[in-house]
């Protein structure tokens, strides 16, 4: 484990390779599962505001779900979640493109510049998953057999789930927490 501020990293983030391949999965992480796409609890007001801006991308299915339980639920372990258009179905933001890989409303929406959040913290930094403990964060890299394309890709391009993720982990913990990790990086690889 790397210490970093109040973060404890798992050297999995440095060392395991991985590139989203979206052609190979399809987006299979947003359609599949036992709950949706974790929240903050800062995000809740967040998804609530932008919603009518992001209901022009959604499906209907995703828009009845919402109609009916909201935009995020609470899952079987207590944590806040986006909403599933039905168990174990997908998440309710997903509309799927021409390639009938599934996509996210709101991420679509806010490159179409109608909003200005790009989507939940925990979609962007998949497959780094974090659990808040007493005074820190845990940050692991989860493995998922639906991501073994992602794995596959960052192989051969030789990228480690750190560099794959620089714009999110930099959006959740800053600059310099991320020059820190480079650091950690570097010295590892020396050893």
């Amino acid at each position: 484990m790397i210490a970093i501020d109040k973060t404890l990293i798992s050297e999995d983030v440095l060392d395991k390779k991985f590139v989203c391949d979206l052609n190979a999965c399809k987006g299979e992480c947003c359609i599949a599962g036992d709950s949706g796409a974790p929240l903050e609890k800062d995000e809740l007001e967040i998804l609530e505001s932008v919603l009518e801006k992001v209901k022009p991308y959604m499906v209907k299915k995703g828009i009845n779900a919402i109609e009916k339980h909201g935009s995020y639920v609470i899952d079987s372990d207590g944590d806040y979640t986006t909403t599933l258009v039905s168990e174990g179905g997908e998440c309710a933001f997903v509309f799927f493109d021409e390639n009938k890989i599934a996509k996210c409303s709101i991420e679509q929406a806010f490159y179409d510049g109608k909003i200005n959040w790009k989507k939940p913290i925990s979609c962007h930094l998949y497959p780094i998953r974090i659990t808040k403990h007493k005074g820190y964060d845990a940050v692991n890299y989860s493995k998922w057999d639906i991501c073994s394309p992602a794995c596959e890709c960052g192989k051969k391009l030789d990228v480690p789930v750190y560099k794959f993720l620089k714009e999110p982990l930099i959006r959740k913990y800053g600059k310099e927490w991320f020059k820190q990790l480079e650091q950690s990086a570097k010295l590892k690889l020396k050893k």
